[in-house]
């Protein structure tokens, strides 16, 4: 009975990267916490859904940082047999017209009153495979074009062969978070000829495949959005000349755009930002693209003192996370308390692994994300001089970094090493530490335990973040440019304060010049004065951050809006 109910589901997530547990290491970043954040609040709402990644064995990599700060990677593993489940299900997909089997690991994500979502982790070590095939479920992101596309590959045909063969044929929605899973649709295609009759998919085909598809799309960034030769795509995908030549599958005649592809083949398209809809619809014209905002999972991401403080004065927070409203009336002395508490921890691990000597009395600016120049980790250090000024005229601070850059990403090294250059000039005035190998854990702790978030992104190349809406969870004001979530969650002096001006259309014409004096305008004349000399003002900003930001920014609204506008509206 239990077999046959949890077959019958109306929604599959296909995602290339899934963090549900610090200890499955099948995510580097956002992109995965955004997934599991998502499946967590699917089973607290009872959403139907199944979902679909790859077995990752070697994870993504652990983060060792020299005295420099170059970045060096370790390769890290993790005992996935004592977490997963092994299917007894089978099933291939053809690669360069070699058949490659693969099995699915099971791992059950239960909500608050115990409904589970199922996700599935898709291995190809198999030994009837060769040695390449098998190491294609080995490493996340890992690799060149080729073997990034004999991924996708498995992950979305092989994707809708394992469902099939695990039993889910009434599957109405499928959900692909990003376009690495946009090769599910030619499986889709290939069962609605058989169904047909015919060997090849003829282009009414792509209609009935299209009613059933959802597209996420999350970066505004041109590298986020995977391209392959389409002579490598026919070496990889064999003789399908049925499948390239439909309207849609090849951008510009030469190109297989995984993004076009799931644009083209999806009902229903959005970016993760009201602003990130905006500039997706300027990236891809001619496509209807709405936007569905990003939230994190509250209960997953609010701390220990925090979870203690909400369950005695809003005690249906977790069911109904809108109830956060209501920590407009939990008594200030009791949030800044808890927000001791968090920081305390903070102290203690930084301390502890850095030998920083930061003190807790101090206001300490928190910033941790993927080192990617977009970022621009360095703009708090644009101007030394001023900086130091500031922290010893106006008020002290220090400031904790975190974030991996990608192991091909040159530059993004290069951001690191620039942010321990500052460390060493600032340490006879600011403590400056960084936070090696940035995961769940720590980022969970860093979020709640600093006293302002920072966040600089050059606009808008931020589709939304979500370290920030974590931030705010725990009562922390953010200090941010407007893009991203921050256009949306910014009410100036009440949950936060603005970096610079806000950005219109693509950004060209913005001056990108004003950010670093606009930030140290507002740390020198707003966030510092009013944690040290307007304590009252800081704790009302923290409670307006968790209610009106905390409220709005999770997975719980954002789900909900899914199932509202994209699962079931067809």
């Amino acid at each position: 009975m239990e077999l046959s109910y949890q077959r019958r589901r109306a929604v599959a997530y296909f995602s290339m990267e899934i963090g549900i547990d610090e200890r499955i290491c099948t995510y580097s970043g956002g992109l995965g916490i955004l997934a599991g954040d998502t499946i967590r609040s699917a089973a607290d709402l009872r959403v139907p859904m199944v979902a679909v990644t790859l077995l990752y064995r070697k994870g993504y990599f652990r983060q060792r940082l020299e005295a420099d700060g170059w970045q060096r990677e370790e390769p890290t593993s993790w005992a996935f047999e004592k977490l997963l489940e092994e299917e007894s299900a089978r099933a291939q997909v053809q690669i360069e017209g070699r058949v490659v089997h693969f099995r699915a690991w099971r791992y059950d994500v239960r909500g608050e009153g115990g409904y589970a979502v199922p996700i599935y982790f898709l291995d190809a070590d198999l030994s009837e495979n060769s040695e390449w095939d098998r190491g294609l479920t080995q490493s996340l992101y890992g690799g060149d074009d080729h073997y990034r596309i004999s991924q996708e590959v498995i992950l979305g045909i092989g994707g809708i062969r394992i469902l099939r063969a695990l039993g889910y044929h009434e599957i109405a929605t499928f959900h692909l978070n990003e376009g690495h899973a946009a090769l599910l649709t030619l499986a889709l295609l290939d069962e609605a000829a058989k169904e047909a009759g015919r060997e090849s998919v003829i282009q009414q085909d792509v209609e009935s495949v299209r009613s059933r598809c959802v597209f996420t799309t999350h970066t505004p960034v041109p590298a986020g959005h995977d391209r392959f030769p389409v002579d490598l795509a026919r070496k990889v995908l064999g003789d399908r000349n049925d499948f390239f030549a439909l309207e849609g599958v090849l951008h510009e005649g030469h190109t297989l755009n995984m993004t076009y592809l799931a644009l083209h083949l999806s009902r229903y398209v959005n970016g993760v930002a009201k602003k990130h809809g905006e500039v997706s619809r300027l990236m891809f014209a001619g496509y209807d693209i709405e936007a569905i905002t990003n939230g994190v999972h509250a209960a997953a991401w609010v701390s220990a003192p925090f979870r203690e403080l909400f369950d005695r004065h809003i005690p249906l927070w977790r069911k109904d996370n809108f109830s956060l409203r209501y920590a407009l009336s939990v008594p200030r002395d009791q949030l800044w308390n808890a927000h001791m508490q968090c920081k305390k921890q903070l102290m203690g691990l930084v301390n502890h692994e850095t030998g920083a000597g930061m003190d807790e009395n101090i206001l300490t600016i928190g910033f941790a994300r993927r080192a990617a120049t977009y970022k621009r980790a360095d703009l708090l250090f644009s101007d030394m001089e001023r900086l130091k000024r500031i922290s010893n005229e106006v008020g002290k601070i220090q400031i904790i970094y975190g974030g991996k850059a990608h192991p091909r990403d040159h530059e993004g090294k290069e951001l690191i090493k620039r942010i321990f250059w500052a460390k060493h000039e600032l340490q006879h005035d600011i403590k400056v530490a960084y936070l090696e190998n940035y995961n769940m854990t720590l980022g969970a702790i860093m979020t709640a335990g600093v006293d302002i978030w920072l966040n600089t992104p050059e606009p808008p190349m931020e589709a939304s973040g979500t370290s920030g809406m974590k931030a705010a969870l725990n009562g922390v004001p953010n200090l941010s440019v407007l893009d991203g979530w921050w256009i949306e969650g910014h009410i100036e002096g009440l949950t936060g304060w603005s970096v610079g001006e806000p950005v219109h259309g693509k950004g060209k014409e913005r001056d990108h010049s004003r950010d670093a004096p606009s930030l140290y305008e507002k740390l020198e004349h707003a966030a510092i004065p009013s944690f040290y000399h307007d304590r009252d003002r800081y704790l009302n900003m923290m409670a307006y951050s968790i209610a009106i930001n905390g409220s709005f920014f999770n997975t719980q609204r954002m789900v909900q809006e899914y199932v509202l506008n994209a699962y079931f509206n067809r």
